[in-house]
């Protein structure tokens, strides 16, 4: 017994020297201590906004939103801080363009994301990424646009491809093979990399937060703006009323799923103008949306004189 004992763990020990002397052959051993030493979150110094903000522009083109924000963003992490930045290839972001290829979250915003988890603790992360998608969702895109200005702007209704795309769309009046819609998105990539770069610099305390004036909603007499919780965030709606009757429910902006909440932004204002009441049916599937907007048209009528 104590033979074949001994014989295992020569063999155990033999295969361990084996491997070890192959991850030798392949891998300096310096590098391997390196890896071992960096622990998540990954280190962080302060990145040049317009760096990334071309590089994203330029890495659209060759791969994708999600790729070109990512690359721009690790670019400026590999050369600054080295390791373990080195290692990421933005490739593996490659599959975000298209919205993940079914109009989901915006793949520029998904690029981003990627990058803040690395260098930011879970919740850090999540504070940042909130404020990323807040931006999102109420500025006017693109903003750099280094090959001609962009036909027109548009806020993105939420922080899905499909909305920000469409919405942008319907504004240009493009259509989505159009070379204007591509430079649109190529801008938008950058205006990400550019946004999640300053909300980093500011998060690590290496630049100071400026305040930014509030757009202002040019409302009628017998507009009225008003908020309700979705599943994913906030929705916003704009309530037009004709006398005392309600005329018209706009979606203003919202977080929600893509698919997933279609049920509930096609057919719950409609139910609400139809019976002129906010005592409708919730719309099968989309339970969080549905009152979600109904909550927003509350608080709109609520403002009602």
């Amino acid at each position: 017994m104590s033979i074949i004992q001994s014989r295992r763990d020569f063999l155990k020990n033999a295969g361990k020297l084996a491997f070890g002397a192959c991850v030798a052959s392949v891998v300096p051993m310096s590098a391997v201590a390196e890896e071992t030493a960096v622990s998540h979150p990954y280190p962080y110094v302060e990145l040049d906004p317009a760096v990334a903000e071309q590089i994203a522009y330029e890495g659209y083109f060759q791969n994708g939103c999600c790729y070109g924000v990512a690359k721009g963003l690790l670019a400026e992490l590999s050369a600054k801080v080295g390791y373990p930045y080195t290692i990421i290839s933005p490739d593996i972001f490659a599959n975000g363009k298209e919205g993940y290829t079914c109009g989901t979250l915006c793949g520029a915003l998904g690029g981003a994301v990627g990058v803040i988890g690395m260098c930011c603790s879970p919740d850090d992360a999540r504070k940042v990424t909130k404020e990323l998608i807040a931006w999102y969702t109420s500025t006017p895109l693109p903003i750099y646009q280094p090959e001609g200005e962009c036909p027109a702007q548009s806020i993105s209704p939420s922080a899905n491809c499909f909305d920000s795309v469409t919405t942008f769309k319907e504004t240009a009046k493009v259509e989505h093979a159009d070379p204007i819609r591509k430079r649109r998105c190529g801008g938008v990539s950058g205006d990400v990399a550019r946004k999640t770069v300053e909300l980093l610099n500011i998060h690590f305390g290496f630049a100071q937060p400026q305040p930014e004036a509030a757009a202002e909603e040019t409302l009628a007499a017998n507009e009225y703006i008003g908020e309700g919780q979705g599943f994913g965030g906030p929705i916003k709606v704009k309530v037009t009323m004709n006398g005392d009757q309600i005329a018209k429910i706009d979606v203003l902006s919202h977080s929600e799923t893509a698919g997933i909440s279609a049920p509930a932004f096609d057919n719950v204002p409609n139910a609400i103008i139809a019976a002129q009441s906010t005592e409708v049916d919730i719309a099968t599937g989309a339970t969080f949306t549905s009152k979600g907007l109904i909550e927003a048209v509350n608080n709109a009528l609520a403002q009602v004189k």
